[in-house]
């Protein structure tokens, strides 16, 4: 992968990726990506897992992560650590903004 060190907001997307749940790739290189996730209220991030290690950051809303057998109710200002492979899903109590992390980045999202 050829390194770029600017990501331009107008060059990327907010793409739908289900119902009340879109997604903007920021910045990212093979070791580390970070991803805009913007979600209506009421909607769920089903139960999941993948190889990366993941933080999410919490901008702005409310939410409910189980994170494996935890669940934690989040809002702005508050972050998760979800180690590779843990299952883990939300959903979302006030419509809000996340912020996540993946190392190494998502492929599947580019």
């Amino acid at each position: 992968m050829t390194v770029k060190n600017y990501f331009p907001a107008h060059e990327n997307e907010l793409l739908e990726v289900s119902d009340g749940l879109t997604r903007k790739v920021g910045a990212y290189n093979d070791n580390v990506m970070v991803v805009e996730v913007h979600f209506e209220a009421g909607t769920v991030a089903p139960l999941h897992h993948h190889p990366h290690e993941q933080i999410t950051y919490v901008i702005a809303g409310k939410f409910e992560f189980k994170v494996g057998d935890d669940t934690y109710v989040v809002a702005a200002g508050d972050s998760l650590y979800k180690q590779p492979n843990i299952v883990h899903g939300a959903t979302c109590l006030e419509a809000g903004t996340l912020l996540d992390v993946f190392t190494p980045h998502r492929e599947d999202f580019l």
